[in-house]
Protein backbone atom coordinates (compact mmCIF):
# COMPACT_ATOMS: atom_id res chain seq x y z
CA UNK A 1 0.00 0.00 0.00
CA UNK A 2 1.43 3.26 -0.79
CA UNK A 3 1.19 6.33 0.93
CA UNK A 4 -0.01 9.39 -0.44
CA UNK A 5 2.18 11.82 -1.98
CA UNK A 6 3.07 14.79 0.04
CA UNK A 7 2.27 18.30 -1.65
CA UNK A 8 5.41 20.35 -2.55
CA UNK A 9 6.17 23.56 -3.57
CA UNK A 10 6.49 24.33 -7.34
CA UNK A 11 8.24 27.10 -9.02
CA UNK A 12 7.14 27.89 -12.73
CA UNK A 13 9.14 30.23 -14.27
CA UNK A 14 7.19 30.71 -17.27
CA UNK A 15 6.86 34.38 -19.52
CA UNK A 16 4.43 32.93 -22.11
CA UNK A 17 0.75 33.60 -20.76
CA UNK A 18 -0.54 30.58 -22.45
CA UNK A 19 1.83 28.23 -21.58
CA UNK A 20 1.35 29.00 -17.64
CA UNK A 21 -2.07 28.51 -18.01
CA UNK A 22 -1.76 25.20 -19.54
CA UNK A 23 0.48 24.27 -17.26
CA UNK A 24 -1.82 25.63 -14.30
CA UNK A 25 -4.47 23.08 -15.86
CA UNK A 26 -2.91 20.72 -15.93
CA UNK A 27 -2.21 20.32 -12.11
CA UNK A 28 -6.17 21.31 -11.94
CA UNK A 29 -7.09 18.29 -14.50
CA UNK A 30 -4.65 16.28 -12.54
CA UNK A 31 -5.82 17.30 -9.24
CA UNK A 32 -2.28 17.85 -8.33
CA UNK A 33 -2.40 19.36 -4.60
CA UNK A 34 0.49 20.84 -5.02
CA UNK A 35 1.31 24.78 -4.94
CA UNK A 36 2.16 26.18 -7.90
CA UNK A 37 3.92 29.54 -7.99
CA UNK A 38 4.49 31.33 -10.91
CA UNK A 39 6.71 33.97 -12.04
CA UNK A 40 7.57 35.50 -15.18
CA UNK A 41 11.32 36.54 -15.87
CA UNK A 42 14.40 35.26 -14.87
CA UNK A 43 14.75 38.44 -12.54
CA UNK A 44 11.52 37.65 -10.88
CA UNK A 45 13.05 34.05 -10.39
CA UNK A 46 16.05 35.03 -8.72
CA UNK A 47 13.92 37.59 -6.66
CA UNK A 48 11.70 34.69 -5.23
CA UNK A 49 14.91 32.11 -4.94
CA UNK A 50 16.98 34.86 -2.99
CA UNK A 51 13.28 36.23 -0.90
CA UNK A 52 14.11 40.00 -2.15
CA UNK A 53 11.97 42.66 -3.21
CA UNK A 54 8.31 41.28 -3.40
CA UNK A 55 9.00 37.69 -2.37
CA UNK A 56 9.99 38.07 0.99
CA UNK A 57 7.67 35.46 2.32
CA UNK A 58 8.06 33.09 -0.55
CA UNK A 59 8.43 29.49 0.35
CA UNK A 60 11.27 27.59 -0.65
CA UNK A 61 10.53 25.39 -3.63
CA UNK A 62 10.91 21.91 -4.12
CA UNK A 63 10.77 21.90 -7.91
CA UNK A 64 11.61 24.69 -10.16
CA UNK A 65 10.15 24.41 -13.50
CA UNK A 66 12.05 26.78 -15.68
CA UNK A 67 11.57 28.12 -19.41
CA UNK A 68 14.59 28.72 -21.33
CA UNK A 69 13.47 32.14 -23.40
CA UNK A 70 13.04 34.52 -20.20
CA UNK A 71 12.85 38.47 -20.52
CA UNK A 72 15.91 39.71 -17.98
CA UNK A 73 18.53 36.88 -17.47
CA UNK A 74 17.17 34.04 -19.62
CA UNK A 75 16.68 30.45 -18.23
CA UNK A 76 20.64 29.57 -18.79
CA UNK A 77 21.55 32.03 -16.50
CA UNK A 78 18.90 31.51 -14.03
CA UNK A 79 19.71 27.71 -13.85
CA UNK A 80 23.62 28.53 -13.67
CA UNK A 81 22.93 30.55 -10.52
CA UNK A 82 21.12 28.36 -8.81
CA UNK A 83 23.28 24.97 -9.56
CA UNK A 84 25.96 27.54 -8.53
CA UNK A 85 24.36 28.43 -5.36
CA UNK A 86 25.19 25.76 -2.62
CA UNK A 87 21.76 26.87 -0.36
CA UNK A 88 19.53 25.94 -3.76
CA UNK A 89 21.77 23.32 -5.89
CA UNK A 90 19.73 20.98 -4.37
CA UNK A 91 16.29 22.07 -5.46
CA UNK A 92 15.66 19.90 -8.73
CA UNK A 93 15.16 21.89 -11.69
CA UNK A 94 13.40 20.90 -15.18
CA UNK A 95 14.27 22.33 -17.92
CA UNK A 96 10.64 22.90 -19.58
CA UNK A 97 10.55 24.84 -22.79
CA UNK A 98 9.81 24.74 -26.68
CA UNK A 99 13.51 24.40 -27.59
CA UNK A 100 14.71 21.08 -29.02
CA UNK A 101 18.11 22.05 -30.28
CA UNK A 102 20.69 20.06 -29.45
CA UNK A 103 23.08 22.42 -28.29
CA UNK A 104 20.31 23.87 -25.57
CA UNK A 105 19.70 20.19 -24.39
CA UNK A 106 23.70 19.81 -23.43
CA UNK A 107 24.13 23.16 -22.28
CA UNK A 108 21.22 22.91 -19.80
CA UNK A 109 22.94 19.08 -18.91
CA UNK A 110 26.42 20.83 -18.62
CA UNK A 111 24.34 23.24 -16.13
CA UNK A 112 23.25 20.50 -14.02
CA UNK A 113 19.53 20.92 -15.02
CA UNK A 114 17.79 17.72 -13.59
CA UNK A 115 15.37 17.06 -16.91
CA UNK A 116 15.10 18.82 -20.69
CA UNK A 117 11.71 18.59 -21.21
CA UNK A 118 10.84 19.99 -24.91
CA UNK A 119 6.84 21.61 -24.86
CA UNK A 120 4.57 19.93 -27.11
CA UNK A 121 2.30 22.03 -28.69
CA UNK A 122 -0.74 19.86 -28.34
CA UNK A 123 -2.30 21.03 -25.33
CA UNK A 124 -3.34 17.51 -24.54
CA UNK A 125 -0.06 16.33 -24.52
CA UNK A 126 1.45 19.25 -22.90
CA UNK A 127 -0.71 18.64 -19.87
CA UNK A 128 0.25 15.02 -20.12
CA UNK A 129 4.14 16.51 -20.41
CA UNK A 130 3.16 18.60 -17.18
CA UNK A 131 1.45 15.28 -15.30
CA UNK A 132 4.60 12.78 -15.70
CA UNK A 133 7.28 15.63 -14.69
CA UNK A 134 4.49 15.66 -11.37
CA UNK A 135 4.00 12.01 -10.98
CA UNK A 136 8.10 11.66 -11.43
CA UNK A 137 9.02 14.40 -8.85
CA UNK A 138 6.21 13.76 -6.52
CA UNK A 139 5.69 10.03 -6.47
CA UNK A 140 9.11 8.37 -7.58
CA UNK A 141 11.52 10.20 -6.50
CA UNK A 142 12.39 11.54 -2.77
CA UNK A 143 13.07 15.24 -2.90
CA UNK A 144 15.45 16.46 0.23
CA UNK A 145 13.67 18.24 2.41
CA UNK A 146 13.34 21.85 2.07
CA UNK A 147 15.44 24.08 4.41
CA UNK A 148 14.45 28.13 4.37
CA UNK A 149 17.73 29.88 4.75
CA UNK A 150 18.06 33.87 5.40
CA UNK A 151 18.29 36.00 1.97
CA UNK A 152 22.02 36.41 1.26
CA UNK A 153 22.55 40.52 1.52
CA UNK A 154 23.72 41.44 -2.36
CA UNK A 155 23.22 37.58 -3.38
CA UNK A 156 21.54 39.66 -6.28
CA UNK A 157 23.82 41.77 -7.50
CA UNK A 158 26.20 38.81 -8.57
Amino acid sequence: MSTPAVPIQVLLVEDDPGDELMTREAFEDNKIRNTLHVVRDGEEALDFLYRANQYTEAPRPDLILLDLNLPKYDGRQVLERIKSDDDLAHIPVVVLTTSSAEEDILRSYRLHANAYVTKPVDLDQFIAAVRQIDDFFVTVVKLPKTTSPQPRPGSMNA
